[in-house]
């Protein structure tokens, strides 16, 4: 069954990742999935050295069972996405899903920084990519939406709590895309349209894969080098959670909120690709695997096991 045959995505930011993920099982539930970003096939953007691109990401919307379309958009340049939404009005005449997941932060390692020696610059590119572009990009897809009768906009974050996160502006870049949710569905409460914050859990990512030197067949290799990568989840985890919200009926009534994907995978009843529901809560980490272990100069290991000191009142 394919819940969403007929409906028509917009899945901002799906090179990579998360995004990815979304996209895909937007697709498996049968939408049309526009797939935007910067990184083409024998043009990578600028940042992290990846190798995905769009092109593959629509491949795999529709080898899903969805139809993937690939389209070529810099979010921070409102004149591209204006386009791309006249594009979408175009060719399907209709916008039922918006999906905000640009990010472009991943090449800072600076975490744990105390603000008063953070780069200004850097800082204030992560808000530009992560904050300005999610604006710009529901500007110009709501507008559509509305004439569609109603629909779905999701802002991915880090996170469904008000905790601080370790950093500042990477703090004020989740913080706000829960706020920008809360924003517009408070505009939208007569409009029959539905503004969330999602947040994922312990993503494998392609790059997180890469970190550990594993892949998505073998990833459980890596839980002797960091012990709750047992518990991490698949970016199609987030996707079938947005796929959820996408087909339940009554979804109008989460407006406004942040919701964890392992939450609603409890709620909805779906699961992860290999049919497990992972939770990352880290009073839940902390009691299944203890704490990771911590090279001497390894930042990363650190943040991950600080999540309880950052995070204390997440529950």
């Amino acid at each position: 069954m394919q819940p969403l045959k007929g409906k028509t995505a917009v899945v901002a930011g799906a090179t990579r990742g998360t995004g990815r993920g979304i996209a895909r099982m937007l697709g498996e539930a049968g939408a049309t999935v526009y797939c935007t970003g910067r990184s083409v096939r024998g043009k990578p953007a600028s940042g992290p050295n990846r190798p995905e691109t769009i092109e593959e990401t629509a491949e795999m919307v529709t080898a899903h069972g969805g139809r993937g379309i690939a389209v070529q958009v810099d979010h921070t340049l409102p004149a591209e996405v204006e386009k791309l939404f006249e594009r979408v009005a175009a060719e399907q005449k209709r916008l039922d899903i918006l999906v905000n997941d640009i990010w472009g932060g991943d090449e800072w390692t600076d975490f744990g920084t105390p603000f008063w020696k953070l780069s200004l610059e850097n800082g204030f590119q992560m808000l530009q990519r992560a904050v300005h572009t999610h604006i710009i990009t529901s500007r110009y897809g709501v507008p559509l939406m509305l004439e569609t009768g109603s629909g779905l906009i999701v802002e991915v974050t880090d996170g469904a709590h008000y905790g601080y996160r370790g950093h500042l502006f990477y703090d004020l870049s989740k913080m706000s895309v829960i706020r920008l949710a809360f924003a517009m569905a408070t505009e939208l409460r007569r409009r029959n349209t539905t503004a969330v914050g999602l947040s994922p859990g312990f993503i494998r990512s392609e790059a997180m894969l890469d970190k550990f030197g594993v892949t998505e067949e073998n990833w459980q290799d890596a839980v002797e080098k960091i012990t709750f990568f047992a518990h991490s989840e698949t970016p199609c985890f987030a996707g079938r959670a947005v796929a959820a919200l996408a087909a339940d009926p009554n979804v109008f009534k989460k407006s406004g909120r942040v919701y964890a994907v392992w939450d609603l995978s409890e709620e909805y009843g779906f699961t992860d690709l290999d049919g497990r529901r992972p939770h990352v809560s880290p009073s839940v980490i902390k009691e299944k695997f203890g704490d990771p272990p911590i090279g001497p100069d390894d930042k990363f290991y650190e943040y991950l096991r600080g999540f309880e000191r950052m995070f204390p009142d997440w529950p």
